[in-house]
């Protein structure tokens, strides 16, 4: 079970960000904080807490001071910023002071659930231990990445076929169509093409075109990076 503090100066917010986290299996709230100093207090308490979702913007002090206190007394919880501020010095701040992932008011249930599942899936190879060969090393650097602009799902659209998909994409050398994709996702040729069109209205897969014999052509889709888009 991974232990979540919800910190928000907004106690509505605080209680719709716990509810979202409970929704989520494999993680608990232990509890919600409205200030730094709440929030401090309570790690301090020696209260389980392994993530931290934590506003920038609280009454007595930012989040990210909150987290270089946190750092100064040893702590070493994992944060995931929830926040509104958009700008890019505290986003770049927040990096350094190595939150694991930024995620920008309004979101949705979709993106936070992304967000946690990502890091419940990061936390699950670290608590392996071990050592890496440089692929495993690539892959836990590219885990919480590859949530950073999840897509939100209509309903009865699953996400962790949905993150198959994407892993499939991803791990390509070059465009895939339709049926290699759901070759390789060991799923039907029709769910693959749900969840291709899906992406491809998400702008977060290429879609080009081959013709062959028969004159029909051929979808064939291509990984997107975040920050890039169709042209």
């Amino acid at each position: 079970m991974i232990h979540v503090l919800v910190v928000d100066d907004d106690m509505r917010v605080a209680r719709i960000n716990a509810a979202y986290v409970a929704k989520v299996p494999g993680f608990h709230v232990e509890f919600q904080a409205h200030s730094a100093a709440e929030a401090l207090a309570f790690v301090e308490s020696g209260r389980p807490v392994d993530l931290i979702l934590l506003d920038h913007y609280l009454p007595d002090e930012n989040g990210l001071d909150l987290v270089r206190r946190l750092r100064q007394l040893g702590r070493k919880t994992d944060v995931i910023m929830v926040t509104a501020a958009r700008d890019l010095a505290t986003v770049q701040s927040a990096m350094r002071l190595g939150a694991l992932q930024y995620l920008v008011k309004p979101f949705t249930f979709a993106g936070l659930r992304a967000k946690l599942e990502a890091y419940g899936a990061l936390r699950r190879t670290l608590d392996l231990g071990g050592e890496a060969e440089q692929a495993e090393v690539d892959r836990i650097f590219g885990a919480l990445a590859g949530a950073a602009a999840p897509v939100d799902l209509p309903k009865g659209h699953s996400p962790t076929t949905a993150e198959l998909v994407r892993r499939v994409l991803r791990s390509a050398d070059g465009p895939l169509s339709t049926q290699e994709v759901a070759d390789r996702a060991g799923i039907s040729r029709q769910t693959a093409q749900r969840y291709l069109k899906l992406l491809d209205r998400a702008g977060r897969v290429r879609l080009t075109l081959r013709y062959g014999e028969t004159g029909r052509p051929e979808h064939r889709y291509a990984w997107l990076p975040a920050g890039t888009g169709s042209p």
